[in-house]
């Protein structure tokens, strides 16, 4: 038996060369990289987001493109070699010295490729065919013993629910179908012989004050060696002698921790870490991870079935919203934008958000950013809206491994919470002709695909919970997520969708709303980006490009008169349109809210966009806050008052939610504003707001609110927890608001900030100061009342993807 083992690497990350197949493309090109970013830094194509552009480009797409280049291997080329590709996109054909080595089929995979017999001394070739993504989609379908189909309203280039890859590369209703080709993981050959190290499954057990780490090391031996094995963590080190046989081994290594230093979510205490040795003959991971402990919580009660999480033995209300592909440009999507996006989330009192199943895994240093920032992660695996070809056993045998993977390597990160099978798989079994008139055919091939998924889970048992899918009632129930509010999660699109007032969202109380949404224009900046003068109509074709889902602009024109009074031009109506995006979401989330415990968490559809489009984004592309995040600051603070009416008695009931760890005493004022007219106070309250549920802090008949005002009240602990919120009866359109007359004065803070002051003359709504810039403000859209000037604060500049523009005042008129 070998007793040593011999390591070293090469990285192979830069130095190809890229030429279009039977094509007059050639262009050097340095991994991660994706075809289309290489091509556009090149000269060679032009922006695929200006104006409609989008169809020209289908050409890269359906090409083949070879990437090639040479490496000297200095020594021996005796013992194992192992090529490993890190998110090659995705249909690919890889040959090293002219010798065929592999056949790759999947995005999400790490694929370790053994060249031992291909690789020699001195100068050697390694070259990758990228297949034209499209066209194997297409030979697939056409290949399959019986139709499979897609989510073809969505998609412009069909097929993709055969490949894996991101399913929102052929399109979606918010996305541009680029279908980009690439590697956006690293390159490198590895000499680890006899033993190389493949993974490390981390767990973690809690009990009695203490942790059980225990690490699997996941192992690929070429022949019997005898070696040792280690854990370092917290000034310990664990070790134990083993030996391995040829092929795949797991050794286990557990430590116990004392005391431990426990990671909490964003507001509920410290992102605490520990640094993490393994080692394994000469092979060595260095990791960082949090401890902490987290359960879902899916007990029957009196309404149904329960959906909370608990962390550290803390229920915890899960305020968020959906994560998409940073760009549709995957070279785009850098660290430096992804951060921006990420402390934009927790800026808006985030602590939740839910990587959705149509985009991809994101990379390590994704989940590290979310671990260091205290936001938790619902990771969905990658299957969305489609009927997927789970009867081929090699399709699904590529899953198993793309999914044994995946929980591998995220178990290292604690803000994981949640592995969730897909999204909206069970209700895309009735969308489809085909599985309308054969249900069970097309039901037993997802129960085949969900139940892979569910035996990885049990297989390599991470220490967070599994949901099968989103929405879903539950294990093995293939009811109606989307209308359902008794038990699971729920995706609730009837406001939307079926074009439904924005009260409707008070129709239901979901347990856990993880999908809902409200779509509006992106500001004046961003369609400046993508457009000529003359394409700026909402009815233009540009704009039509622009807007994904069928009809979107329209709904966007009919809902925005329902609520306001018709704008006077473009930028009016591409402003209001985000007023009434955020004032859907203020509405849905406010409400839910104040149905804690009942309801236990909402994650609105979607925290960003991929490219410049109209959309349910509250970042809009280049990470821009729009109204709506401003809005959600206020709306997610951890301690909040909001008004709801009650449907049975008419009354106004003002109502406290307190998702911090401990009681909140506040001191609660209330007053009604007329917009033309003198304040009138309606009462104080001295209270303490629990933790476990919403409060009732007090009742107005509907008379104590005249048809002429606003209801506006303000909350303070003397401390962090304080802010204002204000109530409607009517619709903004149906009062007369005037034209206020609004003042701005500029200065600096003592820190050297930016300030400036605002003032108005009469009761102003959705106040915004900078529409679309890349200063965060302290506030913006919000309430201005005269006598109670309003000082915002630049409280940090971002580095957009755009220039930034001059803010300047914009309110409600009527």
């Amino acid at each position: 038996m070998d007793s040593q083992n011999s390591v070293s690497e090469i990285s192979l990350d830069q130095g190809w060369t890229v030429s279009q197949v039977n094509g007059d493309q050639c262009l050097a090109v340095d991994f991660p990289a994706d075809i289309h970013s290489a091509l556009l830094a090149d000269g060679r194509i032009s922006d695929p987001y200006w104006r409609d552009r989008e169809v020209s480009l289908d050409w890269v797409h359906e090409s083949e493109w070879l990437a090639e280049r040479e490496f000297d291997l200095p020594a021996p080329a005796d013992g194992r070699h192992t090529l490993v590709l890190d998110g090659v996109d995705c249909q690919a054909e890889v040959r090293v010295n002219g010798m065929p080595v592999g056949q790759l089929q999947n995005r999400f995979i790490r694929h370790d490729l053994d060249v031992s017999k291909a690789v020699v001394e001195g100068r050697n070739m390694i070259s990758i065919r990228f297949l034209s993504n499209s066209a194997e989609a297409k030979r697939k379908a056409d290949e399959f013993a019986f139709p499979v189909p897609h989510i073809f309203w969505n998609n412009r280039l069909p097929h993709y629910n055969f490949l894996r890859k991101p399913q929102c590369d052929a399109g979606w209703d918010w996305n541009i179908a680029l279908s980009p080709l690439g590697i956006y993981g690293s390159v490198k050959l590895r000499r680890a012989d006899p033993l190389r190290l493949d993974d490390a499954m981390i767990r973690q057990h809690h009990a009695d004050g203490r942790v059980r780490l225990s690490v699997d090391l996941l192992v690929d031996a070429a022949r019997p060696v005898e070696t040792r094995a280690s854990l370092s963590i917290d000034g310990q080190t664990v070790a134990t002698d083993v030996t391995l046989w040829p092929g795949s081994g797991r050794v286990t290594l557990t430590a116990e921790i004392d005391n431990p230093r426990m990671w909490w979510p964003v507001g509920h205490g410290p992102q605490e870490m520990y640094d993490l040795d393994v080692r394994i003959g000469d092979e060595h991971r260095r990791l960082r991870i949090g401890l902490r402990e987290i359960v879902l919580l899916s007990d029957p009660d009196e309404v149904g079935n329960r959906f909370a999480f608990r962390v550290n033995g803390r229920e915890i209300f899960m305020r968020g919203a959906n994560w998409i592909p940073a760009d549709a440009l995957p070279a785009r999507a850098t660290q430096a934008v992804v951060a921006d996006l990420l402390d934009s989330a927790v800026e808006a009192n985030m602590n939740m958000i839910r990587v959705w199943g149509g985009g991809s895994y994101e990379p390590d240093w994704f989940y590290q950013m979310c671990s260091e920032r205290g936001l938790m992660v619902w990771q969905d695996f990658m299957f969305a809206c489609n009927l997927y070809p789970a009867a081929d056993r090699a399709w699904l045998d590529n899953v198993r491994h793309e999914a044994r993977q995946q929980i591998r390597r995220l178990s290292a990160h604690p803000c994981l919470a949640l592995w969730c099978g897909d999204n909206e798989l069970v209700g895309a079994l009735g969308w489809f002709d085909e599985s309308k008139a054969d249900r069970d055919r097309y039901l037993a091939m997802y129960d085949r695909l969900n139940h892979a998924l569910e035996e990885a889970i049990e297989d390599e048992a991470p220490d967070v919970p599994w949901w099968p899918s989103s929405p879903s009632v539950g294990r093995l129930n293939f009811g109606d997520g989307w209308h359902d509010d008794a038990s699971g999660d729920m995706h609730f699109w009837d406001v939307w969708h079926s074009a439904k007032d924005f009260e409707h969202y008070r129709s239901v109380r979901p347990r856990f709303c993880s999908e809902f949404g409200f779509q509006s224009f992106p500001s004046m900046r961003v369609i400046e980006s993508f457009t000529l003068p003359e394409d700026r109509n909402v009815s233009s074709n540009v704009m039509d490009v622009h807007q994904r889902n069928p009809g979107g602009n329209s709904r966007i024109v009919e809902t925005l008169a329902r609520y306001f009074r018709f704008p006077d031009g473009f930028s009016d109506m591409v402003w209001l349109s985000q007023v009434s995006q955020a004032m859907a979401m203020k509405t849905a989330i406010e409400f839910w809210r104040m149905n804690k415990p009942r309801t236990m968490g909402t994650l609105y559809w979607q925290l960003n966009d991929t490219w410049p489009v109209a959309s349910w984004a509250g970042l809009e592309y280049g990470g821009g806050w729009k109204v709506l995040h401003y809005a959600a600051r206020r709306f997610y603070a951890p301690v909040l008052i909001s008004a709801q009416p009650d449907h049975d008695t008419g009354e106004i009931v003002l109502w406290a939610v307190n998702d911090t760890a401990q009681p909140v005493p506040l001191s609660v004022s209330a007053q009604v504003v007329p917009f033309d007219g003198q304040p009138q106070k309606l009462g104080r309250w001295q209270i303490e707001v629990p933790t476990e549920r919403a409060l009732e802090i007090a009742r107005f008949a509907p008379d104590a609110l005249p048809s002429d005002a606003l209801l506006h009240f303000d909350w303070s602990d003397g401390g962090a927890h304080h802010g204002e919120n204000d109530y409607l009866a009517a619709r903004p359109k149906e009062y007369a608001l005037g034209n206020p007359q609004i003042t701005a004065a500029h200065g600096t803070d003592s820190d050297g900030r930016e300030t400036v002051t605002l003032t108005t003359d009469r009761p102003a709504l959705w106040v915004t100061w900078d529409h679309g810039g890349d200063t965060v403000w302290s506030d913006n859209g919000m309430t201005l009342l005269p006598g109670q000037p309003r000082t915002l604060t630049a409280i940090r500049r971002r580095t957009g993807l755009l220039d930034d523009q001059i803010p300047g005042v914009m309110a409600l008129k009527g």
